[in-house]
């Protein structure tokens, strides 16, 4: 079977561009444009035409690239766009698209992101608890900053003042990231008991988490942006959250 034009198999498969180098284009089967390979989602194809997500781009063999959000995914795979599509990349192939393929999806890329924190904790990058992040914030110690999807305004509010006037920033508007992860999943993920705002303290390690976030939010459909105005920070005054 033929690889298709937008999944030349070679050793750039898995991870991202080294640094100083742009990451190589694939092209998203759904609406035939180019982008950076980090920006898109791999399909694997399994021997017996299985479609699966594969976030990491690290299955080997067949695959395609799509580039949607959620949303417009669901919608592809209930008319049959996308099997359409991948149908004509694979010449006819049969191929198993499970129904779910959009939640799957998701799930995976919220795994990057929380197994992300969990590896930066370990490293010692990660600041919990409000008062130790006021410090490093008011100490010009924090390079990220962000809040469960259910954290409320105040907290928020208060961490991103410490920043600003860590930061030398007062003024700008700066704040930090509404994750999209309530606090429960950020406790998952970071072993602690009601985590509810998360701080990174080197730069590495801030662009090491945006890559995967910025991907789980363009999926969700959402426009804030993981990169933000300053140091990954960026005002998400759309989301309606309540609680601390």
């Amino acid at each position: 079977m033929r690889i298709p034009h937008n999944e030349p198999l070679s050793s750039d498969i898995s991870g991202t561009a080294p640094a100083g180098k742009v990451s190589p284009e694939r092209k998203c089967v759904l609406t035939g444009c180019h982008d950076a390979r980090d920006e898109l989602t791999r399909l694997a194809i399994s021997p017996d035409g299985d479609v699966l997500p594969d976030v990491m781009a690290r299955a080997p063999g067949r695959g395609a690239w799509i580039g949607v959000d959620r949303q417009a995914l669901e919608k592809a795979v209930a008319n049959g766009k996308l099997k359409g599509a991948l149908a004509r990349a694979f010449k006819g192939a049969a191929l198993s698209i499970p129904a779910d393929l959009p939640s799957r999806i998701e799930q995976a890329l919220r795994r990057l992101v929380t197994d992300r924190l969990g590896i930066e904790l370990r490293a010692g990058n990660v600041l919990l608890g409000t008062e130790k992040i006021a410090q490093g914030c008011r100490a010009g110690a924090v390079t990220f900053l962000g809040h469960a999807l259910d954290a409320g305004t105040d907290g928020p509010n208060k961490l991103a003042q410490a920043w600003r006037v860590g930061e030398g920033a007062e003024g700008s508007g700066m704040k930090g990231v509404i994750l999209p992860l309530d606090r429960a999943a950020l406790s998952v993920a970071l072993g602690r008991d009601n985590v509810v705002h998360v701080a990174l303290t080197d730069p590495a390690a801030a662009a090491r988490l945006q890559a995967p976030l910025q991907r789980l939010i363009d999926f969700l459909g959402n426009e804030t942006d993981a990169n933000g105005p300053a140091q990954g920070a960026v005002a998400n005054d759309d989301i309606d959250t309540k609680g601390e």
